[in-house]
């Protein structure tokens, strides 16, 4: 299968991926053939890539790590418990957290079993779900990459497990927040983004008096807005005041809001990401952090179509364990020309070569 731009999608196309509800449920199935009607439902989701079927990519998969019905049961128990505490008193929050802590641990301890059981370079594809409210599944997909962080810093299964659910949580604030600032689809003023600030104090408020979990996963929601700098918020602490947990949580956040799709702007891509990330290091984001999630992290997912620095085209058919900036290409361009034949070449055995950008756009 085969990553493109939704402005590439015609019809006739065959799709190679389904595309889930928020719910768990397929908006549209894979092997489907696209239809005029079909382009315009996903561009109105604001849907910006697609995967097809076709044969210059067939063999290529692209799974993600975390297999569906994982992702659906731990997707439904952030929701249930953070739209239980919409609106609510801090001290009501705090019950009710705690009374959905076992089950949310329990999320956390099947995230952990596929991760940690996992030695192939993480893969998220966020396109095939779309959702009515980004913060459940930003909040799933941010523990799933501190997660993998932390396994790759080599951290003991115990503080994983209080990294992800510090990560589940790390937004929970944001439920105290109006809803219409926080929902507001355009850019905010001054005084709502002042508001939207809060919710790192309001988060912490509320998880420090829940006791049946540590007070670290408190300080997560406080922390993973602080920069090394002293620039962040809400209390511009430096480096070493920043708690380590905080900062594995700061990476993943940052990586997933700008690779999300939202409404007022466009989603990047992994290496695109990673690069913001990378530019960062050690100033904004923890050295430390950044490299192991650039270690773990697929940059160019499979099914991405990129040309390499001697203009050869193809496609990512494969990565390489530990070393996702260098995967496998399908080569089916060379000067200009389609190739009778596709081969499959390992870039980490072509030092000479590397990725000059992804083309979405390719038809």
């Amino acid at each position: 299968m085969r990553l493109i731009s939704i402005k590439t999608l015609s019809e006739g196309m065959i799709i190679g991926r389904t595309i889930w509800n928020e719910a768990g449920h397929p908006l549209l199935q894979e092997n489907v053939k696209v239809t005029g009607r079909i382009i315009e439902r996903l561009i109105d989701l604001n849907l910006q890539y697609v995967y097809i079927q076709d044969a210059l990519s067939k063999d290529i998969d692209s799974l993600d790590t975390v297999p569906i019905e994982v992702r659906k049961r731990a997707v439904t128990e952030i929701t249930q418990t953070f739209k239980a505490i919409q609106g609510a008193e801090k001290g009501q929050a705090s019950f009710f957290i705690d009374q959905q802590s076992k089950a949310l641990y329990s999320v956390i301890d099947d995230l952990l079993n596929n991760i940690l059981s996992n030695e192939d370079v993480l893969t998220i594809i966020g396109d095939v779900f779309m959702y009515d409210n980004y913060i459940y599944q930003h909040s799933f997909q941010v523990s799933t990459y501190a997660i993998a962080i932390a396994k790759e810093m080599n951290y003991s299964v115990e503080e994983i497990r209080q990294i992800a659910l510090g990560a589940l949580l790390h937004d929970v604030g944001k439920m105290l927040v109006p809803q219409d600032i926080l929902l507001k689809p355009g850019r905010l003023s001054e005084e709502e983004f002042s508001e939207i600030r809060k919710h790192t104090t309001a988060g912490f408020d509320v998880l420090r008096n829940v006791h049946s979990i540590s007070l670290l996963i408190a300080h997560c929601a406080f922390q993973h807005h602080e920069r090394l700098d002293g620039s962040g918020y809400p209390r511009g602490l430096i480096d070493f005041e920043i708690h380590p947990y905080a900062k594995i949580i700061a990476v993943a956040d940052v990586f997933d809001a700008v690779t999300s799709n939202r409404v007022y702007k466009m989603k990047m891509l992994p290496s695109q990401a990673i690069a913001i990330l990378e530019a960062g290091k050690g100033t904004l984001y923890d050295a430390k952090v950044v490299q192991a999630f650039s270690q773990i992290i697929a940059h160019y997912p499979n099914g991405t179509t990129v040309v390499l620095s001697n203009d050869s085209r193809g496609i990512i058919s494969k990565q390489n364990k530990h070393m996702p900036t260098r995967p496998w290409v399908r080569i089916f361009e060379e000067d200009g020309e389609l190739l009778n034949a596709t081969y499959e070449l390992d870039l980490l055995h072509n030092n000479e070569l590397v990725i000059d950008k992804v083309e979405l756009d390719f038809n």
